[in-house]
């Protein structure tokens, strides 16, 4: 008896069991596994190429193009002129700037002229012996002779021994001797080259002034230069004769300007290369600083995109398809936060701004296409 009554309880528990197992598996809820996919929202452009001037930035000193410094070449004390060696006094072409005392160097060279008419008189009793064909001129020579004038110029000689004659007595040489003295004469006086104005001046009237001694400085306040730092990498984008725009500190004023030169020398320390750009206008001063606008040449089938666009130095993402791909391009000229380049074709869609992340064949949402 004890033994059916186990096995009737051995079957109830299987049938419980069985019955909770199957309760257990129904309540059980099935979960499905969702990949979820992030389109970033992007803005794209479309590509037109164009033709875009090139402009390049740059700044300088204003330099008066016409400009001399004063150097003494002789020695004296400096004497009052027509009017005070003063900074910002002006002069006319050719009217006396600066006078320096030339009164023992004078004396001298009126000795010499002297010495030089008693050779002449001296050798013209052999003269009329030996060639007398030529005594006429030798004594109109003397009776013009004026010792306080610039020496005229000596007789030609009529004949090759006449010639030898003349040098044997050293009158060449004396003759030559003052020519010299009387040219360093004129340097006792200083004449202005062309009208303009006195911008430095280091000495006074009384000053003891040496050969080689600075005396001061003198411009044109007409015409000036501009000396203008441009990167040797875009040298070739400018050219001479070209309109420049000028500008002062704060912008308020704008003159116009062109290129006359470019030197061909690169600072190695700079990497760039000067450009001198020519202005002219009252209201400019030598010293002043502008800032220059080179309008450059023309860049055909080339578009403008921002800087942040570009990765790896030459690409950039274009939108195709919902798809990014990266497109090598090549850049033709860098601004501050822009970026001219070529080798996109029109139709393209590229972005407008960067994407954090972005990636060749990322997908993305292009909200460009439902404005």
């Amino acid at each position: 008896m004890r033994k059916i009554i186990t096995t009737i309880i051995g079957i109830l528990l299987i049938v419980a069991a069985v019955f909770a197992a199957k309760k257990i598996k129904a309540s059980k809820k099935k979960h499905k596994s969702h990949i979820v996919t992030h389109k970033p929202s992007v803005y794209s452009r479309v590509v037109k190429n164009n033709s875009i001037p090139i402009t390049i930035s740059a700044s300088g000193k204003l330099i008066a193009k016409d400009r001399v410094d004063l150097y003494s070449e002789v020695q004296g004390v400096l004497e009052k002129g027509g009017r005070d060696f003063r900074a910002g006094n002006s002069y006319r072409k050719d009217e006396l700037i600066l006078r320096i005392n030339s009164d023992e160097f004078y004396s001298a060279l009126k000795a010499q002229r002297s010495t030089l008419l008693n050779q002449i008189i001296g050798m013209m009793p052999d003269l009329k012996l030996d060639y007398p064909e030529s005594a006429g001129h030798w004594e109109a020579y003397i009776n013009s002779f004026e010792i306080n004038k610039s020496l005229s110029p000596l007789p030609k000689p009529l004949t090759e021994k006449e010639k030898y004659f003349v040098t044997g007595k050293n009158i060449y040489t004396s003759y030559y001797n003052i020519k010299n003295k009387e040219i360093r004469l004129s340097k006792y006086k200083i004449y202005a080259p062309f009208s303009g104005t006195v911008t430095d001046a280091r000495v006074t009237m009384g000053t003891l002034v040496r050969p080689g001694q600075k005396l001061g400085t003198f411009i044109s306040p007409r015409t000036y230069e501009l000396e203008a730092s441009v990167n040797s990498e875009f040298i070739d984008f400018l050219q001479i004769g070209k309109e420049v725009n000028l500008y002062n500190v704060d912008k308020s004023h704008m003159w116009k300007g062109k290129i006359i030169r470019i030197n061909s020398m690169v600072d190695p320390k700079t990497q760039s290369m000067k450009a001198y750009i020519q202005v002219a206008d009252k209201n400019l001063k030598e010293g002043m600083f502008l800032d220059a606008e080179l309008q450059a040449k023309s860049v055909d089938n080339v578009i403008e995109v921002s800087r942040k666009n570009i990765f790896d130095n030459n690409h950039i993402f274009v939108v195709k398809d919902s798809i990014l791909e990266a497109m090598q391009i090549t850049p033709v000229y860098f601004k501050e936060n822009s970026v001219i380049v070529k080798g996109l074709k029109d139709g393209m869609r590229i972005l407008e701004k960067p994407v954090p992340g972005a990636y060749n064949g990322m997908i993305v949402e292009d909200l460009s296409h439902s404005k």
